[in-house]
């Protein structure tokens, strides 16, 4: 079943970044590249999630807000739409956890992972690689999930999906990073930058890249741990999942306007990434001139 839909996303896309790139040919070089271009942009635009991810996590801290509203209740309800651990006996602290976790982890999955492929293989391995990431989603469960064993179904999604992660994981991770000691950069005044690059940023961020690699290993998954891991760091809060795994333990405890924080890291990402994705798209439709 998983070799079916990966050739059927891969054929389908295939033909149609095709038809986009004949256009240079057929309509002349000028409208012909702008539309490809745009054809292409606009395709890949429907293998990326930024703004649903954005509003949903959003939306479990403000259910979790009670100055909005909200209560203990109604977040873990809100968290449960992202997440498939049981959330019934959450704390609140450990409700915006999650939503943290799950914003870092899909950062890279909706995000950095699909552009990642799309730079090296067009449209269809965009596609492939969000086909792999669906159906683990579906079936790449451990074990028992609503009275079904997904062990032994679930692997080969589970697998393919941590094949197709293992590097876009940890560049998502490393642009975390340097967001933060970018804006650490540019928070300094000209007169110190230099000053502020020798003595905190650099430094700074070796060490984090250093803790990095040992707290994303924390976690049973190959992937997920980096993004987390970096988001933990960079936030200098502890992200936990029950009797699972601890990251950055001598964090403290997220607060409301670390998961504001947390979207605008991400947000910042995915301007680094929006940069890329127009490069590559550009370039695919000119060449298709040549």
């Amino acid at each position: 079943m998983w070799c079916a839909g990966a050739a059927v996303v891969c054929v389908a896309s295939w033909a149609l970044q095709a038809a986009l790139l004949d256009l240079p040919a057929v309509l002349g070089p000028f409208w012909g590249t702008l539309l490809a271009t745009l054809g292409l942009g606009l395709a890949l635009k429907t293998m990326l999630a930024w703004a649903m991810l954005r509003s949903e996590v959003m939306a479990v801290e403000a259910a979790l807000n009670p100055s909005l509203g909200g209560s203990l209740a109604a977040g873990r309800e809100r968290l449960s739409w992202l997440v498939s651990r049981d959330v019934t006996q959450l704390t609140a602290s450990q409700v915006r956890e999650s939503a943290i976790e799950t914003l870092a982890e899909n950062l890279n999955d909706s995000v950095v992972a699909p552009i990642f492929w799309f730079v090296l293989l067009g449209l269809p391995g965009a596609a492939l690689y969000r086909f792999a990431n669906t159906a683990d989603a579906m079936w790449g469960y451990p074990g028992v999930y609503k009275g079904q064993n997904w062990a032994w179904a679930g692997k080969w999604a589970a697998r393919a999906d941590d094949v197709l992660s293992w590097i876009p994981a940890r560049i998502t991770a490393y642009l975390l990073v340097g967001v933060d000691r970018l804006q650490a950069l540019t928070k300094a005044h000209p007169q110190t930058i230099a000053p502020t690059m020798a003595q905190q940023v650099v430094p700074k961020a070796a060490s984090l890249l250093t803790r990095l690699s040992a707290e994303a290993r924390r976690t049973p998954s190959p992937n997920s741990g980096w993004p987390m891991a970096a988001m933990a760091l960079i936030l200098n809060v502890s992200l936990h999942k029950p009797g699972v795994y601890v990251l950055n333990a001598g964090g403290r405890e997220p607060q409301v306007d670390d998961t504001d924080r947390a979207i605008a890291y991400a947000s910042k990402v995915l301007v680094a990434n929006a940069l890329i994705s127009l490069i590559a798209v550009t370039l695919i439709a000119i060449g298709a001139d040549k």
